[in-house]
């Protein structure tokens, strides 16, 4: 019964990182993109943002937690308290390394550290553990 569950939650941490890595590229690529076009860093950070978190609910709930219930809003929610930790965190990085590109990527490294907690323990419930 213990193995089962472990590797199920190893399952699903596995499938957080496939989804989380397409998620980091298609986000952080629209960032480069919107910068390269000569959008303004924070500008250009807030559009791939809104525009990733559409993306990114689809990822995480089609791939990587099936068995949780619709969480539209809790997902939202989160991304919205996430988007000012990033928004801090690329202010902050930006202050350090002087280039626009890897302080978005800082940025996008920190603030998804906590995005899988924050996923697992307050946006997707398991309805089965419901």
């Amino acid at each position: 019964m213990i193995n089962r569950i472990v590797w199920a939650r190893l399952t699903q941490i596995w499938r957080y990182y496939q989804a989380g890595i397409l998620n980091a590229a298609f986000g952080f690529g629209l960032f480069a993109l919107f910068v390269r076009l000569g959008l303004n860093l924070y500008v250009a950070q807030i559009v791939a943002h809104v525009i990733g978190v559409a993306f990114n609910y689809v990822t995480y709930s089609r791939h990587v937690f099936r068995d949780a219930g619709p969480a539209k809003l809790r997902f939202a929610t989160s991304y919205a308290v996430n988007y000012v930790i990033s928004l801090a965190t690329l202010a902050g990085a930006d202050r350090l390394v002087h280039s626009d590109y890897l302080a978005g990527f800082i940025s996008l490294v920190l603030t998804s550290l906590l995005n899988y907690f924050v996923l697992k323990h307050l946006v997707f419930r398991d309805t089965a553990s419901s």
